[in-house]
């Protein structure tokens, strides 16, 4: 299954600098495993905001929803989820 997920990262703006580095090292390495696992298909960064478009792969909803809130940054995100089907037009064989 495909999702489109939108995140929008807001730490608070009183957390300690290298707070705030360390957090975002850990989702580093956590997203980066999750590509090399093939969970996380893409992620491209929105330009001028503190946020990202990705692309999940996974089994479930269930998958989808475990993996989003076992992200180190998820207490300071709010995503938008969309379920994604291939489009008959697609000339891609990796869409499905």
């Amino acid at each position: 299954m495909l999702f489109q997920v939108e995140m929008e990262v807001r730490l608070p703006h009183d957390m300690a600098p290298n707070a705030a580095d360390e957090l975002k090292s850990v989702e580093r390495e956590r997203a980066q495993q999750l590509m090399r696992d093939g969970k996380w298909r893409h992620l491209w960064r929105v330009v001028g905001h503190y946020s990202n478009t990705s692309i999940f792969d996974v089994a479930s909803h269930d998958e989808l929803h475990a993996i989003l809130t076992s992200l180190p940054l998820f207490p300071f995100m709010t995503m938008k989820v969309t379920s994604l089907c291939r489009h008959p037009s697609s000339i891609r064989d990796d869409d499905a």
